[in-house]
């Protein structure tokens, strides 16, 4: 029940509290994503339908965690990958649920079953059998024999030219691609080799500043706000105190907090910060009293510095993609209608 205490709730009403801890969100948040995983198409289903009243932009479905909770004992997340089958009939059941779009999550391979081929026929089977048009491609396969998540975030070699390959061969997908860009320089590099979109996940929660503030700028042209990191606290502590205790016990001033934590990265103070927001979360019940006991470590020169000019990094990691492409895929047809 994820923080839930029983307490005197009638066990539907705690249900629907818990349920709405887990899927709702603030409207600042559009256009907002769900992702689902597992392995039972009922659950699917009734996942799905739960969603329908928060009104996410797009219903995901995980098919690319390879965290032994979920690929082993639980049998979805990458493992889902061996059975594609499966995946277009979970994927047919989640869109006839929803009126969201919807998009797989996936790695470009598994342990052994790393060949361009074989992602090519997981994307060709997918799409062929169910309404799935939008694929996010982690480019790294995930090693299921035991290592951490952690460790198959770094220790899998980047294939940037197999998801540059799905581009050319599946034209009428969309494809996202994702792992290893950690600059608005790469996202841009990404999108200018034809990316039809790109996804940041730690580079964005690790150092949000350097990231995450220049997005509009940068990639979408839009001007520059000027905005400090002071005035960011003040908009954050507002919504904050809206949101905190609004389900119980639930968020608390931690859990609001944390995604802050990566704000300073690199920045005078920021260890002395991190130390302190530890402290604050011991007692602290609210956003004032949490700003007002930690950003005394972070000088007044960084508090008030306008966004800069986005930082420039000279590596591509695309440069020359298009001349280390796969072979051509030729889709195997019959494999799809009698698999």
């Amino acid at each position: 029940m994820h923080g839930f205490t029983l307490r005197c709730l009638p066990l539907k009403q705690l249900f629907i509290k818990s349920m709405t801890w887990f899927l709702a969100f603030s409207p600042e948040q559009h256009p907002i994503v769900l992702q689902i995983g597992g392995s039972n198409l009922e659950n699917l289903a009734k996942a799905t339908e739960l969603a329908n009243a928060y009104s996410y932009d797009e219903i995901n479905f995980n098919c690319g965690c390879p965290s032994p909770r979920v690929a082993g004992h639980g049998c979805f997340g990458v493992r889902l990958m061996l059975d594609p089958k499966f995946v277009g009939e979970a994927m047919s059941v989640i869109a006839a649920k929803t009126n969201a779009p919807v998009s797989v999550k996936c790695r470009i391979g598994v342990d052994d079953h790393d060949s361009y081929n074989e992602l090519c026929d997981f994307i060709y089977k997918v799409s062929s059998l169910s309404p799935t048009r939008h694929f996010i491609i982690h480019s790294r396969k995930a090693l299921l024999n035991g290592i951490s998540p952690a460790d198959n975030r770094r220790v899998p070699p980047l294939k940037y030219e197999y998801f540059y390959g799905l581009l050319r061969d599946f034209p009428d997908l969309k494809f996202t691609i994702n792992g290893g860009i950690n600059s608005i320089d790469e996202v841009n590099a990404a999108l200018l080799e034809g990316a039809h979109g790109v996804m940041v996940g730690r580079a964005a929660y690790n150092n949000p500043w350097q990231t995450l503030a220049y997005v509009d700028s940068a990639v979408y042209g839009v001007p520059s706000s000027g905005v400090t990191r002071r005035q960011v606290l003040k908009e954050y502590e507002v919504y904050g105190e809206a949101v905190l205790g609004i389900y119980g016990k639930k968020p608390t001033v931690r859990d609001v907090a944390k995604p802050l934590l990566g704000l300073f990265h690199s920045e005078p103070g920021n260890g002395l910060w991190k130390r302190r927001a530890d402290a604050a979360f011991m007692h602290c019940t609210t956003m004032k009293s949490f700003f007002e006991e930690t950003l005394d470590a972070i000088p007044d020169s960084v508090l008030d510095a306008p966004l800069a000019e986005a930082p420039s990094r000279s590596e591509n990691p695309f440069a020359n993609i298009r001349d280390v492409l796969p072979p051509p895929y030729k889709e195997r047809e019959q494999e799809v209608l009698y698999a």
